[in-house]
This record gives structure tokens, sequence and C-alpha cells, in this order.
């Protein structure tokens, strides 16, 4: 029996340069199974995080905790969102994101840190299912965003390294202590 598609790492060109770094933080194995835990992982340690500390920021001029968990979600939507185009063969090139742009326009610290939570529990629950709709076929298909090429393959390898990045920086900014990953 032959290994999972997952457990293939994409290669640099199948990606922009920019997200090598968060591919990177990525360990050898089925990123699928991956990000099953990861997200089980995530969710139990931000549970134990807390209205009153979500709103911390380790400096005037950076996210909190709380905007760091909406980037998250909507991390995710965007890079599931480009998965299944691309698996879908749209021919349309797809645009950036200014995650700047989008934090000023999107109010997280408004919102409870428990909805939050389960915000991205529920888009980890939708990414999950979509990704294991695809075989190997699929996640060689690649298409355009923000100017560069990306392949399926890489989008899903993405997604599970921005949160492994931002966990980090939970981590080693606002101590938060990391799950084992």
């Amino acid at each position: 029996m032959g290994s999972s598609p997952f457990s293939i790492r994409p290669a640099a060109s199948e990606y922009a340069e920019y997200y090598g770094g968060y591919i990177g933080h990525v360990p050898d194995g089925d990123v699928l199974s991956r990000l099953a835990s990861q997200g089980e992982a995530t969710r139990k340690l931000l549970m134990g995080v807390g209205e009153s500390r979500a709103a911390h920021r380790y400096a005037a001029d950076k996210w909190s905790i709380k905007q760091v968990i909406g980037h998250l979600v909507d991390g995710e939507w965007l890079f599931g969102y480009r998965a299944l185009a691309f698996a879908r063969r749209d021919p349309g090139a797809l645009p950036s994101m200014d995650q700047d742009a989008w934090m000023a326009a999107a109010e997280f610290d408004r919102r409870p840190i428990a909805d939050l939570i389960d915000a991205l529990w529920r888009v980890r629950q939708a990414t999950l299912s979509i990704f294991s709709d695809f075989d190997t076929a699929t996640l060689a298909r690649g298409g355009i965003a923000s100017g560069n090429p990306f392949t399926v393959r890489s989008l899903v390898w993405i997604t599970a390294g921005h949160e492994l990045h931002h966990l980090r920086i939970l981590g080693e900014r606002y101590g938060v202590a990391l799950p084992v990953l």
C-alpha cells in the first residue's frame, strides 16, 4: 500500500517564496492528519486563554490575541477557497489578501473569544471536509493567487504552516503555552 498523497511535501516551484516559511514549519508526514490533530490542540489551547486575557497585545501596534485568532479564521477561509478554486480548475487569477485592511474591518476584539474559537473550529472542520476529497491528481492542480503560481498541495501545507506560525507567535510574544504538535 502506498503512502498518502498528503505526505508529499510541495516543491518550491509550487508556491510563492514568501510561503516557504509556513511550509517549513510543518513536519514531514500526512498533512491532512496533522491539520485534524492540530485543530484539536489549538482549540484546547485557546479555550484556556480567557476573555480578559484575549484582548492582550504585546505592543501597542500589534494584534490582540482575539485578532490573531480572527486572522487564523480569515486565513484558513482564504487558503481553503484558493485550494478549492484550483481543485475545480477555476481559470481566473485570485486576488491578494491585505491582512491589515482585513483586520481594520473585522473588529475581532468586539467578539467574545469563545465565538472566535468556535469560528476557527468550524472553518477547520470545513477545511478538512474539502481537503479530504482531494486525490493525487487534484493536489497537483494549480492556479494563480496574488500574482503567483500555487498548487492545491501547497495550499494544504500552507494552511497547516500558517497556523503553526501564529501559534509560535502566541507562545513567544503573548505567553500562551504551545500545545504539543
